[in-house]
Formats: structure tokens, sequence, C-alpha cells
């Protein structure tokens, strides 16, 4: 997750106005229009504790509660995780040094936070660490393809794909209408890149996804740690 915790400057303004704006949940992109995607991949708890990496604010907690998971947030920003303290158990920490035991939760989500991780492979190598053999993982996320600082989506209808979806340095380009990306800039991996980071972890990607139209914003994966 992003060491500078530039969340901690906008987490009021996240909270409020990002989420809690007139359009809040009506954009593709917009974490609270993600619900139904997370629950289709995740499915029914029975109980069983369900890790969220990068929480955030925690909004997602009563989904997965309403899905019969038990979630538990992490988060870096301190910022995010006043506001997040209400809605689920919370602990600030770095996405790539979790401080759970190895092979102890059965489920783990991280929600439109990979862009906010310098070195999200080294977070997929930790997520499978923490998982149960037969656990489940559940990335939902910016999609690679079609959003970043190589993406013009200034017409939704027509987006352009222009030159630099090979370059990974940390952009501060929004591809975000709501203006998140401007505030605290996002990182990008391409397609092979992500892919490459599940099956390098160890995971058995098991359904993909893709949210958004006419063309995504995002793009989910189901995968499973070796039994």
């Amino acid at each position: 997750m992003a060491r500078t915790a530039a969340y901690d400057r906008i987490a009021d303004w996240y909270e409020r106005e990002f989420l809690g704006g007139p359009e809040a949940g009506s954009t593709a992109g917009n974490p609270l229009a993600l619900g139904p995607l997370l629950a289709g991949l995740l499915g029914g708890g029975g109980g069983a504790t369900c890790l969220e990496v990068g929480c955030g604010t925690g909004i997602h907690a009563a989904g997965l509660r309403e899905l019969g998971w038990a979630p538990v947030g992490v988060d870096l920003s301190a910022g995010m995780l006043r506001h997040a303290h209400g809605r689920l158990p919370v602990v600030r920490a770095d996405a790539g040094r979790l401080p759970v035991r190895d092979d102890s939760v059965p489920a783990v989500v991280t929600v439109m936070a990979h862009t906010d991780m310098p070195d999200y492979p080294a977070v997929l190598r930790e997520v499978a660490r923490v998982l149960r053999p037969g656990g489940v993982f559940v990335h939902v996320g910016v999609h690679p393809c079609f959003c970043g600082g190589f993406a013009d989506r200034s017409d939704a209808e027509a987006v352009v794909v222009r030159p630099g979806y090979l370059d990974t340095a940390r952009t501060t380009v929004s591809w975000s209408d709501q203006g998140l990306r401007d505030k605290v800039g996002a990182g990008h991996l391409p397609l092979a890149g992500l892919l490459n980071g599940f099956l390098d972890a160890g995971f058995t990607p098991e359904r993909f996804a893709e949210h958004g139209a006419p063309t995504p914003v995002v793009m989910a994966v189901r995968a499973r740690k070796a039994g």
C-alpha cells in the first residue's frame, strides 16, 4: 500500500464526498457499486473470518456480513481507519507485511486497492501466506487494460488506449471522474504482470469477471490456494 499514506490527507473527503456525494455508487469504478460483483465471486462464509486487505473506510464490511463472513480489515492509512473503526475490527499495517499467522484465514479480499500498493506481487505472496490451504482470495481492482495514465476516458463511449500501457511507473493521471486518482496517484500492472503475480504466489485462478460498460473499468479474479 502507498507508503506515503496519501489517504491520510483525504480520508474525510473520501468518506463524505467521494463515497457520500449525490453520485455515490452510480459509477462503475466507485467501490460502492461493486458489492454484487464481490458477493458473486466470494460466496457465503458460514461465520468464518474474511480478511480485507486495504479495507479503507470499511465500506464493504456490511456486505461481507450479509454473506455470512466475519470481516477483519487491514490498511496503512490511519485516516481511513478512523472511519472504519465502527464498521469492522481493524489493524494498521502494510499490506506487504500482514500481521497475520501463516495458513490462518479462510478468505481474503481486496477491493479497488491494488493500484495503491507499490509492489502488488509481494502483497499476493503475503495473501497466499496467510490463507489456509484451500482458502479463497477475491481481487476486485482497476481494469489493467482500460484504466490508467495511458487510457483517455474523456469520452466514455470511445476509450482510447494511448502509448504507456507497458509503463509501470506510478502516475497521478486520473481515470476517475470523481477525482480520486488526481489526489493519490495510481500504480499500474499490465494484464500479464497482474495475472502472473497470482500464479507466482501459488494461486489457482478459478473465475474472472469484468464490470462497467461500454468499456470495463473493473476486473475481478477469484483464486484459490492449493489445499
